[in-house]
């Protein structure tokens, strides 16, 4: 029988601080490059119902979900600010982690009952924080202060190309002591994929992260829309990866108002009583929303679950070959004060 430990852990934090704005793009004023790559956004749609859960052994039909994926933009971003040490929780009020769970992922767990029975570790009023398809300027930094400021850490399930586009918002993540499980390489669709072609968009994606990041991360993974096949499901089991599935769909991808987003959150939670919440990172909506719905999650209650895992995830050299390339250069450019001044007019 596998197992899910349970251990008691402190609160750290990465102290990153990014103002929420009322832009409809941003919350801060953007470099014309992040502007360029926020204009390749597509959007996507989900079922408006869960399937019936199943146990893991059972093939269970998955939700329809497409969240926003971004295209490659056309030219590398600015490279984000180096990551911050990690520093321990100074709010004395701050929401906090109630209890941190270890997973022993041998053989492949499947963790959400949406799609899986076997382990509801969850206890009535806990919530996991969870969050897919970074990382992405401005909205994972943003994520990322609000979860410090709240002493508070989750779950994320970066896109291999997003972390290859976007490392150094990536190591923030690590840095600040956050799980980091993967989400594919360019998130397709993997249950209407060839089986050899779906088991390289998990192996690279698996791969960029772990470069991107800078070190081993963690067996987790979720599968793109929750399409799951058996053999698909199997094979994670082969390579003892924990598979993650939800209890609680933000919808963050649809609902663009941060107000209706918190109201549609806790709705959800409170008929529920408990679950493994899906956000998204990539999306601006949940980032403006993110510090007033851990707000409520206080006053209402609610306690956080921090997910790790007992092992880290090893990459298959093959797959590291090929993720290699999308690595940014390292850059040798002078800052950018020693290059570029204002001469004249009056700067903003």
């Amino acid at each position: 029988m596998r197992k899910v430990v349970a251990l008691t852990a402190g609160c750290s934090a990465l102290a990153v601080l990014v103002g929420l704005g009322a832009g409809r793009a941003y919350f801060s004023a953007p470099s014309a490059q992040t502007v360029a790559a926020s204009s390749e956004l597509t959007t996507g749609a989900i079922a408006s119902r869960w399937p019936t859960p199943t146990s893991e052994s059972s093939k269970a039909p998955a939700p329809t979900i497409q969240p926003a994926v971004a295209r490659e933009p056309a030219a590398m971003p600015a490279p984000a600010p180096a990551p911050a040490p990690v520093q321990a929780c100074n709010n004395p009020d701050a929401l906090g982690i109630s209890r941190t769970v270890e997973i022993d992922t041998n053989g492949g767990p499947g963790l959400g009952m949406s799609q899986y029975r076997d382990y509801d570790f969850l206890q009535p009023g806990e919530v996991a924080l969870t969050f897919d398809d970074g990382p992405w300027p401005v909205n994972t930094p943003a994520v990322l202060a609000a979860l410090a400021a709240q002493c508070v850490k989750a779950v994320f399930f970066p896109i291999g190309k997003h972390a290859s586009w976007h490392p150094a918002i990536l190591k923030q993540v690590v840095a600040a002591g956050h799980t980091v499980g993967s989400h594919t390489w360019s998130h397709v669709n993997l249950a209407t994929k060839p089986f050899a072609d779906a088991k390289t968009e998990i192996e690279k994606g698996i791969s960029g992260v772990a470069l991107s990041a800078g070190q081993p991360t963690s067996p987790f993974f979720r599968f793109p829309q929750l399409r799951q096949t058996h053999d698909l499901k199997a094979y994670l089991g082969e390579r003892n990866i924990a598979t993650f599935s939800i209890d609680i769909d933000s919808e963050d991808f649809r609902i663009h108002k941060p107000d209706q987003l918190i109201t549609a959150v806790m709705t959800k939670l409170k008929k529920a009583g408990k679950g493994i919440l899906l956000m998204h990172d990539f999306q601006q909506s949940t980032a403006q929303a993110l510090p007033e719905l851990l707000a409520q999650l206080k006053a209402g209650g609610y306690k956080i679950v921090f997910i790790t895992a007992k092992d880290k995830v090893n990459t298959l050299p093959e797959y590291d070959a090929q993720v290699a390339p999308a690595q940014p250069a390292v850059s040798n450019a002078r800052p950018i004060g020693n290059v570029i001044r204002t001469v004249g007019g009056n700067a903003k």
